[in-house]
């Protein structure tokens, strides 16, 4: 009998502790999740220069179909400058000009290549201007428009490709070391309000799915499309 009793008492206190113990697993648990699903500034911003890419890969499908002498509206690069502008000047330029490369020269680091950056952004500027110019329905039935085209969106890409490529592989990983991993989540969090403010929630979403309706429309949405031969 006392140990039927002493059975009973282990048993309810096993009860008694142990969903407590499951509860706090589950909290922390949730908690973790929680923090996979933040994204850092500096994933923002690189998962931005995926859109970058998207944009450049249409340009380079146009001016493929020109230089084959092959059909291509002018709005596959009058859409795609206009989302560039938009979304990579506008705004992920914007930000990194705001909260970047100040950080940077703060510090006195990597103060070389944070000027070519600048001056690259504004270099972009101006040819997206051209580009949209010259991509307009009225001057795009132009040759001297089109050669112009070509020759603009050739530099464009020319230039984002090591652009994005030196800040996402240099700039980008040595953040954390100029401003500490607080501020960094802290400008993640900046980062998020902005996109917010100018494009509502779900905005990133909705740019991806801009990009994704120009590649449909050139025949270019399917990964495996790119995929060789071999």
């Amino acid at each position: 009998m006392d140990e039927r009793r002493g059975f009973l008492k282990a048993a309810a206190v096993g009860i008694a502790v142990f969903p407590a113990a499951t509860l706090v697993r589950g909290d922390d648990k949730k908690g973790k999740e929680h923090e996979e699903e933040e994204i850092g500034a500096t994933e923002d911003l690189m998962r931005e220069h995926g859109v970058l890419n998207r944009a450049l890969l249409v340009y380079e499908e146009g001016l493929r179909r020109l230089r084959a002498k092959e059909e291509v509206p002018p709005d596959v690069f009058h859409a795609t400058a206009s989302l560039v502008k938009k979304f990579v000047e506008d705004y992920h330029e914007r930000l990194e000009e705001r909260f970047i490369f100040p950080a940077f020269e703060r510090k006195k680091k990597l103060e070389d290549l944070v000027k070519v950056l600048r001056t690259q952004h504004e270099a972009g500027r101006v040819l997206t201007a051209k580009i949209l110019q010259s991509a307009s329905p009225d001057r795009f039935v132009k040759e001297d428009s089109r050669t112009a085209l070509v020759a603009d969106c050739e530099a464009f890409i020319r230039m984002y490709r090591p652009h994005e490529a030196r800040e996402d592989t240099v700039l980008f990983p040595a953040l954390r070391s100029v401003v500490g991993a607080k501020e960094v989540k802290e400008l993640g969090e900046q980062f998020e309000k902005e996109e917010e403010k100018l494009f509502g929630e779900g905005g990133f979403e909705r740019i991806v799915e801009q990009v994704a309706g120009i590649e449909k429309q050139l025949g270019i949405h399917e990964l495996d499309h790119f995929t060789p031969k071999v």
